[in-house]
């Protein structure tokens, strides 16, 4: 699959106006507490600017959303640590990226199969409940 440019002129000014559309929603998002964007939208950005870095390297800034994780946290919360972590699994937008996914944690885990409880994400915070 190609990123849909011809040229890293192109391709450089798609990457530019990317980073400055999530840079803009991260704000939004992480300071202001208001997003414009559902998150189905901020993760297609993500992933069309990292394609673009993917098929063109040299295109990757340090300061790129893939490469820093986004925005600061609201004040008002506090930092509590966590007895067991919460880790990030990854994100799966149709049925053969979740397969691709699961064959992946079987893999990892060595195991032929296992169960899983799917639930609707609860956006804006990250929470255990024990």
């Amino acid at each position: 699959m190609g990123c849909g440019y011809d040229n890293v002129f192109q391709a450089r000014l798609a990457a530019e106006e990317l980073r400055s559309e999530i840079n803009r929603h991260d704000y939004l998002y992480y300071v202001l507490n208001q997003p414009e964007i559902s998150d189905a939208e901020y993760d297609e950005l993500m992933r069309k600017l990292r394609t673009i870095e993917e098929h063109y390297p040299e295109l990757v800034t340090p300061d790129s959303p893939t490469q820093r994780v986004p925005g600061q946290p609201v004040e008002a919360f506090g930092v509590v640590e966590h007895r067991v972590p919460l880790l990030s699994l990854a994100n799966a937008f149709n049925f053969e990226e979740l397969r691709a996914w699961y064959r992946r944690a079987c893999s990892l885990g060595e195991v032929e199969g296992f169960d899983m409880v799917v639930e609707h994400k609860i956006d804006g915070l990250s929470v255990a409940l024990v």
